[in-house]
């Protein structure tokens, strides 16, 4: 039986190749076609990562007026703890992506809810085992050198935090499964009222009734938990007919292939998303540590949303490659890598030239100090240089992502990020007192080397081998779906 299938798939790959007629089409044509499909991915998803990032920096904006220490510490949970337990749920997610995607160009619709719900059950147990980590936020920054006051303020804000913990869950699970269908406007338009609640709930708890930081982490959970509301829904009243036939007990069988493909997305992304909480926790050690903390927080704050621009098109490339291998078209998924690289990369050179023009007048929207807007000031081209990176750089993760090559990517961050990068950053940092420009100096470094290497990697890379093993892939899902039944 395995053989019939894989005989079969085969077939249907040499008949995409051949008849998907893409050399015959004009250049500009073919262009204009694949940013229309990059686009209908990227667009919803740039400003679903717009408004949810919008949720933190109303937050951050709002907590910045109560006073510094607050701000210090709400940045300080927010950029370390809240970043290692999205770093690894989102890692985790990521897996769904490359299993929902291929399974979708090879037309196994029916493949793609059971996925979900596997990956639910296995991103709550994972949730379970990260409470431990908000409950004792203060005791663990104190051990790590973080200022008491800081670490006090931290502990109180990280509790309020666990409700978030599990919005994640569903967040990105959801978020995975409807972007490889692209069917992911909900996701924008629940996200879009969910950033104008919390604007109006923030004005109205902090500034209005002073509840403070209270406050400020009741709207921020609620703001969390309305698209969420909205994505289930959807999928389970109609919007995905196809791909979604109701709970099923399939979900708790042959959990082992959803496993250990969250584990290798997982590892991945942490690597890279921990690499900038490191970077925090060492400007937490250095000298005038709370306008350090504070200007390093609003430089990562700008570059996050140009971040989230990226990811848009992180999540275009994954699916776009994908699709196309699941479909069984090399020619179209290396196409589809051109045209979104060279799109991120034109957007990210922009946005570069934009911040470095601006410089320290942005860091006014965050804080009233002159002397943090002049920090903000003097890492400003390590910011832009920063920007343009990352609009290469993630967008060739994504497509690792599609392709499945999340324990690759994972060695190279590795050696990129925690051999190269960090060891530069301290020295630079600490012996040649840059501080902590001397420590982002060493994580643009470390970036580079990382693109670099993912660049040569894609380059080098047999496409055409890559469709035979996802067509091999989703043989195995699909004789593994017929046995369980």
């Amino acid at each position: 039986m395995v053989g019939e299938i894989t005989e079969k798939l085969l077939k249907k790959s040499a008949a995409v190749e051949v008849g998907d007629g893409g050399e015959d089409e004009p250049l500009k044509d073919r262009i204009w076609s694949e940013n229309k499909k990059i686009w209908i991915v990227a667009a919803p998803i740039i400003f679903t990562r717009f408004s949810t990032f919008g949720i933190y920096v109303i937050s951050q904006a709002f907590i910045g007026h109560i006073g510094s220490t607050e701000l210090a510490a709400y940045s300080l949970v927010f950029t370390v703890l809240l970043r290692f337990a999205n770093g690894i749920l989102l890692g985790m997610a990521s897996g769904l992506e490359t299993l929902c995607g291929q399974a979708y160009g090879a037309k196994q619709y029916h493949m793609l809810g059971v996925y979900l719900q596997r990956s639910w059950i296995v991103l709550t147990i994972c949730s379970i085992f990260l409470i431990p980590l908000f409950i004792f936020t203060a005791p663990l920054l104190e051990a790590l050198g973080q200022a008491d006051i800081i670490a006090e303020v931290a502990g109180e804000i990280s509790l309020g935090l666990i409700p978030i913990l599990f919005a994640f869950v569903i967040s990105f699970t959801c978020q995975m499964f409807l972007q490889v269908q692209s069917k992911n406007m909900i996701i924008a338009y629940t996200s879009a009222f969910s950033v104008v609640v919390h604007l109006c709930l923030s004005w109205l708890l902090i500034v209005k009734y002073k509840f403070g930081i209270l406050g400020a982490m009741a709207s921020t959970i609620l703001a969390y938990w309305i698209p969420n509301i909205g994505q289930l829904v959807f999928v389970m009243c109609g919007g995905c007919q196809d791909t979604w036939k109701g709970l099923s007990s399939l979900a708790f069988k042959d959990l082992w292939p959803v496993i250990k493909l969250s584990l290798s997305s997982g590892t991945m992304l942490c690597l890279e998303l921990w690499y900038h909480t490191v970077l925090v926790l060492l400007t937490g050690n250095m000298e005038n540590a709370e306008v350090s903390l504070d200007a390093l927080a609003i430089c990562l704050n700008v570059s996050g949303w140009e971040m989230m621009i990226s990811f848009g098109f992180f999540a275009a490339a994954s699916v776009r490659v994908s699709n196309e291998l699941g479909r069984g078209s090399a020619r179209s998924a290396k196409f589809s890598i051109m045209v979104v690289v060279l799109t991120s990369f034109a957007i990210g050179f922009v946005l570069s030239v934009f911040f470095l023009f601006f410089r320290g007048r942005l860091a006014y929207i965050f804080t009233e100090s002159d002397e943090i807007a002049n920090a903000v000031t003097d890492l400003s081209p390590l910011l832009a240089i920063s920007i343009l990176l990352n609009s290469i750089q993630l967008v060739l993760s994504g497509v690792a992502v599609g392709a499945g090559w999340q324990s690759i990517v994972a060695y190279v961050n590795i050696i990129s990020y925690y051999l190269v990068g960090i060891p530069v950053g301290v020295a630079l940092a600490y012996f040649l007192s840059m501080q902590v420009k001397g420590m982002w100096v060493g994580m643009l470094f470390g970036t580079f080397v990382q693109t670099v290497v993912l660049i040569v990697i894609t380059y080098k890379t047999d496409w055409d081998k890559q469709v035979l093993l996802a067509q091999t892939r989703v043989n195995e899902w699909f004789v593994a779906e017929e046995a369980s039944h």
